[in-house]
């Protein structure tokens, strides 16, 4: 008890810390900001370099989730539908190596790359987006490969087949429908993951194509109490995902209990 105590406490510490001296009017060599202010997200929302990121932000996120679900449904389909489980591992494996292999690795990869008179994209946002893709991609196909799994979707699409549905309808009739909710879920965790991203970011984005949470690193040498705002609404937009997430989990549950 006292142990679960003592992890809830230093969780919660910083993110109270956090929302305090994000109204906090002065806080200089103290445990505690002094007075009370909102003129910090006042000075947030009109400050154009934050308004910039928060909208090249959203535009990341977005574009990385259609590309994420472009990408991951029929690659979790055809890696599911591999009839040699050889086939299924090593797919899984090499689907996994963005995750095992640490941020900096890959952004020192793309810049050798993409930084090269053939390939001169670094500081693009359409890299970025890229480089997010790659990121969060295993995320979803593992989200969408477990569900596949424990729905036995090839059991019902040999029985569609026998009663002759082409491959176009069990597609569309079966399989889509019953990965509603987990691609749902995928995608909320890819946006959460994707919005707070700062590792791989932070090498490749160009001036104009920062991220919020780039941005985010350079308010810290400033006003604490400037830097606390912009943070507290990075956590605002995590809690919001995680939340969604929750809900979708939810809702995935009740629907395949009835």
């Amino acid at each position: 008890m006292l142990a679960t105590i003592l992890y809830l406490a230093f969780l919660f510490a910083p993110i109270v810390l956090l929302v305090v001296g994000s109204v906090g009017e002065s806080w200089t060599n103290s445990l505690l900001p002094t007075g009370l202010t909102g003129r910090w997200y006042v000075e947030l929302a009109s400050d154009p370099s934050f308004r910039r990121a928060f909208a090249t932000s959203l535009q990341v996120v977005a574009a990385t989730c259609v590309l994420n679900m472009l990408i991951a449904v029929p690659l979790a389909y055809a890696i599911y539908s591999s009839a040699r489980r050889g086939v299924q591992a090593a797919a899984r494996i090499v689907t996994l190596l963005p995750v095992a292999t640490p941020e900096l690795v890959l952004g020192f990869g793309f810049i050798l790359v993409f930084s090269s008179d053939a390939l001169p994209w670094l500081g693009s946002i359409w890299l970025l987006i890229a480089a997010h893709v790659v990121v969060t991609l295993p995320y979803l196909l593992n989200i969408l490969l477990s569900d596949m799994t424990n729905l036995n979707l090839a059991e019902l699409e040999r029985v569609a087949a026998t009663l002759g549905a082409p491959f176009r309808a069990r597609f569309v009739d079966i399989v889509l429908p019953l990965i509603r909710h987990s691609l749902l879920a995928g995608l909320i965790t890819v946006s959460a993951i994707s919005i707070g991203e700062f590792q791989i970011s932070n090498l490749i984005a160009g001036f104009l194509s920062r991220t919020y949470p780039i941005t985010l690193l350079q308010a810290f040498y400033g006003a604490t109490g400037f830097a606390c705002a912009a943070t507290v609404v990075l956590l605002v937009l995590a809690v919001l995902a995680a939340s969604a997430g929750a809900l979708t989990a939810r809702a995935a549950r009740a629907g395949a209990a009835s």
